[in-house]
């Protein structure tokens, strides 16, 4: 079996948040670190190789330095890393993010495909399914479990209250949740391994299936009116009551905005 992992190299907030003039997020000039949705999504691949064996292929499209994100996975016990990055490429909304995404992984065999549900800076949970899209596969998102079951998966897809078990055959795209599973260490033999290990890069020269206007900044549908690193909040409403009164307003509250 073999499984691609897309991952992304995202900013770490606790550093702070730095924008270019654009509005892009300035990525260059963070902290950053492994997307903990995709994380997630790189465990729920190396089970698999540890239960039915399986070559497990992380992929991410970024900056050189998402090099590190790709490094930490090989030391997981990732099996091959790739990194997809040009000039070309940056400033990409999720419609041009997928494109190329999915231009990489036509070069490549697969059986299954694992990606976060969504990823912490832009949290729009879109890239995904539109990788599958472009591959014209089907895609069980929302995953809380994974099992194995000859060609095909069996995953419980999670909603708010309850889950669903879905079935598909293979090929296919799974999105994973963060809470899929606990994310092991990394060994201090598989950092070494991973640190000597050879890096696949790929430039759009290695991308024939990628066309010019899905690409980039220019190819991204979605403009930016504003970016902020910081959302002012109002001073919200106090109010002074004795205990029980203080219930029956805070349950008045609740009902009044449909939360329960």
């Amino acid at each position: 079996m073999k499984i691609i992992v897309c991952i992304k190299q995202v900013p770490d907030t606790k550093g702070g948040v730095k924008f270019n003039p654009d509005g892009t997020l300035d990525r260059g000039a963070m902290l950053a670190i492994m997307n903990p949705d995709d994380k997630a999504g790189l465990e729920a691949a190396l089970r698999i190789k540890d239960e039915y064996g399986a070559e497990v292929t992380v992929l991410t499209m970024g900056l050189p330095k998402a090099e590190d994100v790709l490094r930490e996975a090989l030391a997981m016990g990732a099996d091959k890393a790739i990194l997809v990055t040009d000039r070309c490429l940056g400033g990409a909304d999720t419609w041009a993010t997928s494109s190329t995404v999915a231009a990489a992984i036509k070069n490549l065999e697969y059986d299954l495909i694992i990606t976060g549900r969504q990823a912490i800076d832009g949290d729009t949970a879109q890239v995904g399914p539109q990788i599958s899209e472009h591959l014209n596969i089907p895609v069980i998102s929302y995953a809380q479990d994974i099992k194995i079951d000859g060609d095909s998966v069996i995953v419980q897809r999670q909603y708010e209250d309850r889950y669903h078990v879905v079935k598909a055959k293979m090929p296919c795209l799974i999105t994973a949740l963060a809470e899929l599973n606990e994310p092991r260490y990394m060994t201090p033999g598989g950092i070494f391994d991973a640190y000597d290990a050879d890096m696949i890069v790929w430039g759009r020269a290695d991308l024939p299936e990628l066309a010019d206007e899905n690409m980039g900044l220019k190819g991204s549908p979605t403009q930016i009116a504003r970016a902020s690193d910081k959302v002012r909040k109002g001073a919200g409403e106090q109010v002074n009551l004795d205990p029980e009164e203080s219930v029956n307003y805070i349950m008045s509250k609740l009902t009044e905005k449909h939360i329960i």
